[in-house]
């Protein structure tokens, strides 16, 4: 029987060759272990699923095998976003939840994870226990029927407790016109719906369901977000918002129909939600992330906090202390006095505030931030595909023969949280970080402008002997 490896934030695998419902089958009887010892039977898990294929049928087989070993399950009323169900399991006792999704993954890819009571992603010691109780398949649970379980829709508890985050009267009088692409995934009925509530105009795209999501990736990217893009200059919309196949990821493009990377837009929040709303709280950032949110902390007198790559590790600085925002450049963030766990309908709804809040562009708000930090960074990532005696031999290299300088910059310090990190002269790093589940190493640049990016890339190139970029 295979061997099932968790990532960061679960397990994944294409559907119908690792992702089965007998490997489904054995996961799920090591959750339902894991929430007996911890919990016993006295509180229901919640379970709910993305838009893939397949899903909602390996969702019943979850509630059918948690069922099996005495645990009450509650089975959403359809498809819904990972934050949506995160936040339903600390609104009431539960014992968790389980999220079937694949995230921003191709369509052919599903995946499952537990979420416990907080609300937040399982941390390592608890998805090792987990993976502990992995057991071989047994006549008994094959002959597992599915079930319906108790139906839940955890939709109007999240709507209210979103929504008194924001003066829904001063955004109304904005009247702003927004453009929000669902990619035919989870966020839709929730992010449009509650944009309008605001008092967006919005004009939405890509909401019927679509497990093929139109041929692409439920990824809000660049590449995917071709006819949002369109839709904006178009219509003359002052501004663009996705979400990714289970919506804790966000997509914003500005009114010229740009894109605005994860680090700007977590660095643009941390900006309205202390400088505009007068939060306060530590900033917590990936070790993966732009330091211009460093920049901005000692500005402000503000803790920040470095984590390593994984939002599980952001959501646990949350639950330990008072956040102003937690962020990774991969697209997930969630805010003070929020679920610990990535929100990017939230996030998406705090753009759209802040547009309304300035009354101005995204691209002005953004240059006055660049003039307020002394600058934005550049950045870039590098995904070197190695195989495992290459993928070593690289990551010794970073950690046993760290330079004087590089790219003709001094190396000034060395971070071990997560990979290993060169800490250059100038604001600039390099982070040499291997996947635990794919033979890939993963190179994270950032540097004070792109002419200094390119120079740090040509130094990894030289290093690594990969092709250049593009």
């Amino acid at each position: 029987m295979a061997e099932l490896t968790f990532g960061t934030d679960g397990w994944r695998a294409v559907i119908a060759d690792e992702f089965t419902f007998a490997n489904v089958r054995r996961v799920a009887a090591a959750i339902a272990g894991h929430v007996l010892k911890t919990h016993g039977a006295s509180r229901p898990v919640l379970v709910g699923h993305d838009t893939r294929f397949l899903a909602r049928d390996f969702a019943r087989t979850v509630v059918g095998v948690l069922e099996h070993h005495g645990i009450e399950a509650r089975l959403a009323v359809r498809d819904v976003p990972t934050p949506v169900i995160a936040h339903a399991a600390q609104a009431v006792p539960t014992a968790g939840a389980v999220m079937l999704t694949a995230s921003h993954n191709p369509p052919q890819y599903c995946g499952i994870k537990y979420i416990p009571e907080y609300a937040g992603p399982a941390t390592k010691e608890i998805t090792d226990a987990i993976v502990a109780g992995i057991r071989p398949l047994t006549d008994e649970l094959a002959a597992v029927p599915a079930s319906d379980g108790i139906a839940f829709d955890p939709e109007p508890a999240y709507k209210v407790e979103v929504l008194e985050r924001f003066d829904i009267e001063r955004m109304r009088r904005a009247g702003l016109k927004v453009g929000y692409d669902a990619l035919h995934a989870t966020g839709r009925g929730y992010t449009d719906q509650l944009l309008e509530t605001l008092g967006c105009k919005v004009t939405a795209l890509r909401m019927n369901v679509d497990p093929l999501f139109g041929g692409g990736m439920p990824e809000p990217a660049p590449a995917y977000l071709g006819q949002l893009r369109d839709t904006i200059l178009k219509e003359g919309l002052a501004l663009g918002l996705a979400n990714d196949g289970d919506s804790d990821r966000f997509g914003v493009l500005g009114e010229d129909g740009a894109w605005y990377t994860p680090n700007q837009v977590i660095a643009l929040l941390a900006r309205h939600l202390h400088v505009r709303r007068g939060l306060s709280g530590a900033i917590v950032r990936t070790v993966a992330t732009t330091h211009m949110l460093d920049r901005m902390a000692e500005r402000w007198g503000l803790p920040l906090r470095e984590t390593p790559v994984g939002f599980k590790w952001v959501g646990q600085v949350m639950r330990d202390e008072p956040v102003l925002i937690g962020g990774e450049e991969s697209g997930g963030l969630s805010v003070l006095g929020h679920i610990p766990e990535k929100d990017g309908i939230l996030a998406d709804l705090l753009v759209a505030e802040m547009v309304a809040w300035e009354g101005k562009p995204l691209s002005a708000i953004w240059a006055d931030l660049v003039a307020e930090a002394g600058g934005a960074p550049a950045n870039r990532r590098l995904d070197l595909h190695l195989d495992q005696g290459a993928k070593e031999a690289l990551m010794a290299a970073f950690r046993n023969h760290t330079p004087a300088r590089f790219a003709g910059r001094a190396v000034r310090g060395t971070s071990v949280v997560d990979g290993i990190k060169w800490l250059l002269e100038g604001d600039a790093w390099v982070l040499a970080r291997p996947s635990g589940t794919e033979p890939v190493v993963r190179i994270y640049l950032e540097a004070p402008d792109a002419a200094a990016l390119g120079e740090l890339e040509e130094a990894c190139r030289a290093m690594t002997h990969a092709p250049a970029h593009g």
